[in-house]
């Protein structure tokens, strides 16, 4: 693995999302929030018995969504990354959400374990992510599943640059910076991650830090959500009926809510 090059692609990545590096937008533009459901198309994300994730974090993502467009109205302009079950790059993702000079990025997703982890059929909570360094090995492996969807990508070796989301070596890369929008991401993790619990019955498995590439890519505030573990027959089951998403996007509107408030 070439680290030099590894280097280079987070320096230019910093500086891309450092202040001053796009224009500041008019106050009267409407708050732009992205919402990324997590997996599609091919990449079925984590399964469950009966359940995928693509299909969970899909279903919650267009309710939150619509939940914020009957609330604020024009006052918030709502972005989809996939709208539909289609397969989409976390490149392209994060693409879509600077593109849209959005001010808020959330990325919907559902937890698992490994096969051959024994609590695999107990595990459960909700945890909300942001970029950052990885305080331990569960916090690797939850990035390392998550990237390892640019397996799925054509090329993908050359278009991340020799970036291997097995290797934790590669990991290296996510202790040369921080987001500069850290301190907005982790207030609006702990709104999401209060509301998961409080509103959506989930048990409370903390706000945590990791390498996400979605979240290093994009020029905003951004987290990661993970709604509860799918290998767990009861989370499954509450995560597939339509009383247990939407509660899901409930909670995440409710976050919103305050932080949209807290920002103006």
């Amino acid at each position: 693995m070439h680290i030099r090059t590894l280097i280079s692609i987070i320096l230019l990545s910093a500086s891309a999302i450092l202040p001053g590096g796009s224009a500041a937008q008019p106050s009267d533009k409407p708050f732009t929030l992205v919402i990324d459901a997590g997996h599609g198309g091919k990449d079925f994300g984590c399964r469950g018995k009966t359940e995928y994730e693509k299909n969970i974090t899909l279903d919650v993502a267009r309710r939150f969504r619509n939940l914020v467009n009957t609330q604020f109205g024009d006052s918030v302009t709502t972005v989809m990354t996939r709208d539909t079950d289609v397969f989409v790059p976390l490149g392209d993702r994060a693409k879509i959400a600077n593109k849209a000079e959005g001010d808020l990025f959330v990325s919907i997703h559902v937890n698992s374990v490994d096969y051959k982890n024994k609590n695999r059929a107990n595990i459960h909570g909700a945890s909300v992510y942001t970029v950052g360094l990885h305080k331990s090995e569960a916090n690797l492996s939850v990035a390392m599943r998550e990237n390892a969807v640019i397996e799925l990508e054509e090329d993908f070796s050359e278009t991340y640059q020799g970036f291997d989301p097995n290797s934790s070596e590669s990991y290296i890369i996510f202790e040369l910076g921080q987001n500069h929008a850290m301190a907005q991401s982790v207030g609006f993790a702990s709104l999401v991650q209060n509301e998961l619990v409080t509103t959506a019955g989930r048990t409370d498995k903390g706000v945590l830090q990791a390498g996400f590439l979605v979240l290093w890519a994009t020029k905003m505030p951004s987290v990661l959500v993970e709604l509860d573990f799918i290998c767990n027959a009861e989370a499954e089951k509450f995560l597939g009926s339509e009383r247990g998403r939407q509660k899901c996007a409930e909670a995440l509107l409710n976050a919103f809510a305050d932080y949209h408030k807290q920002s103006k």
